[in-house]
């Protein structure tokens, strides 16, 4: 399982980065990105320290750590900002929380965040066809989700995102130990949304390639 959207007690999540990597690790994970929620007042603060985390476990887990960033509920126009700094700070992934349908995300946010070369739109909701063409353009990954309410949508982007040749991953979003997945669980998530093995395959595969980009930052 490559898991690249999970949350610590940097913001909401429940685990310490330790041991939310050594739970990831135990059901047989083989990378994990550690995406807390941020924007402009805590971006400084968390970043170092999930780098930090991860530079002091590498090596002593059996599991491939990155540090990376969701960009949270802020306005389209200062996402693109955001993501630089994300990058400049050592996020190896960086994340935008999408317009789901069960949270008031401002429109364009989806927008904002293919335009500023996010790696991950997560749980994007209902996605215009304007935005699936620009994300195919740009080579944004779209995620399906196996996280409760996000994932309402998750048939409609599976769909939307093989008719118009966008890469799609699978994420947890975990927030707490009983969030994380195995793989098997994943294929099962995947084929819940619609995709039939070949996409499935290929959402694999995405995620592979984006923890080998990670690693070359």
């Amino acid at each position: 399982m490559i898991d690249l959207h999970t949350h610590t007690i940097f913001s909401d999540g429940e685990l310490i980065p330790a041991e939310l990597v050594r739970r990831a690790a135990a059901m047989g994970y083989r990378a994990i990105a550690l995406t807390d929620h941020m924007d402009q007042s805590n971006i400084d603060l968390i970043i170092p320290r999930i780098v930090k985390a991860v530079e002091a476990i590498r090596g002593h887990v059996p599991v491939t750590v990155l540090p990376g960033a969701e960009i949270t509920h802020v306005p389209p126009g200062l996402i693109a900002d955001m993501v630089k700094e994300a990058r400049r700070l050592g996020a190896k992934i960086v994340v935008v929380h999408g317009e789901t349908v069960v949270e008031p995300v401002a429109e364009g946010t989806n927008r904002a965040a293919i335009e500023a070369g996010a790696d991950i739109l997560a749980h994007p909701g209902l996605i215009s066809p304007e935005d699936l063409h620009f994300a195919r353009e740009r080579g944004i990954t779209l995620e399906i989700t196996a996280r409760k309410g996000h994932s309402l949508s998750n048939g409609y982007v599976a769909k939307q995102a093989v008719a118009f040749g966008v890469p799609l991953t699978i994420d947890t979003d975990s927030h707490s130990p009983s969030d994380l997945i195995t793989k098997d669980f994943a294929r099962t998530v995947l084929l819940s949304a619609g995709l039939e093995e070949g996409a499935l395959q290929a959402a694999f595969r995405t995620a592979e390639e984006l923890v080998e980009k990670a690693l070359r930052r």
